[in-house]
């Protein structure tokens, strides 16, 4: 009767498959989540080199600049570094990684939408630029939506 149990339970550890977490990403998100990580990573180098007085080109979200160290520069670099971070955290499966995903989307979408409306009011001819990162923005805060509460179920 031992016998029949120990066969059983052998058996069960092949039918009880584990469930990522990653396994939730579509496959466009997770090759945004490496390409962000490389862009956190990018993002504190191009700090560092501030420090060194060695200038790099930043932008994003149609904001640009080449001084790291003014308030766009450190808003890109902030931005970069969070987005690495929130990248780094669903690769990683955390926790609170969709939190921080949406809190990134919304960010984004809210940043995309200034630099779209607003900025052309303060910039030298007036030139309203459509922002394609909205499209990929709003379908990223929507799956994370959509998978949210099977995130949070596994562990």
């Amino acid at each position: 009767m031992g016998e029949v149990n120990s066969e059983q339970s052998k058996f069960e550890e092949f039918e009880n498959i584990e469930v990522r977490r990653r396994m939730l990403l579509p496959w466009w998100v997770k090759i945004f989540c490496w390409i962000f990580m490389l862009f956190g990573l990018l993002a504190f180098v191009c700090l560092i080199l501030g420090f060194v007085n060695i200038r790099a080109d930043l932008s994003f979200y149609g904001f640009e600049t080449n001084e790291q160290f003014s308030l766009i520069g450190l808003m890109i670099i902030a931005i970069g570094v969070f987005k690495g971070f929130t990248a780094f955290s669903l690769w990683l499966e955390k926790d609170y990684a969709i939190k921080m995903g949406k809190i990134d989307a919304i960010i984004g979408i809210v940043i995309c939408t200034i630099s779209m409306l607003v900025l052309p009011f303060f910039q030298e001819g007036f030139n309203i630029s459509i922002r394609l990162e909205l499209a990929l923005l709003i379908p990223f805060f929507i799956k994370l939506n959509k998978i949210q509460n099977v995130w949070k179920s596994l562990n």
